[in-house]
């Protein structure tokens, strides 16, 4: 019920909202969910990770890099690199870090 909540909780929030799917000792798979327009502001992650788009479309911002990210579309994210996540549309995605 992860994702129905967090879209639920969606609905009044002005901010990416962002949970626990699974996790064990040495990884975690998150969702975050996003309105148009809304973002994921810039931070760095410790873990190797890979950004998957469930539905809708993201633009993923890496320094001078933009990737425009659609359903099913992904990236991989290097550690301890700043990076930001827009949502040019309503959306879903899975950050599988670890």
């Amino acid at each position: 019920m992860i994702i129905k909540d967090l879209l639920h909780k969606l609905e009044t929030s002005s901010h990416p909202m962002a949970g626990a799917l699974h996790a064990g000792d040495h990884f975690r798979v998150l969702v975050l969910t996003f309105k148009k327009g809304m973002t994921l502001k810039e931070h760095k992650t410790h873990l190797p990770s890979r950004l998957t788009v469930i539905n809708g479309k993201v633009v993923y911002k890496e320094d001078d890099k933009n990737i425009e990210l659609s359903r099913y579309d992904h990236t991989d994210i290097p550690t301890e690199i700043l990076h930001s996540v827009e949502a040019l549309e309503d959306s879903v995605c899975f950050l599988t870090q670890g």
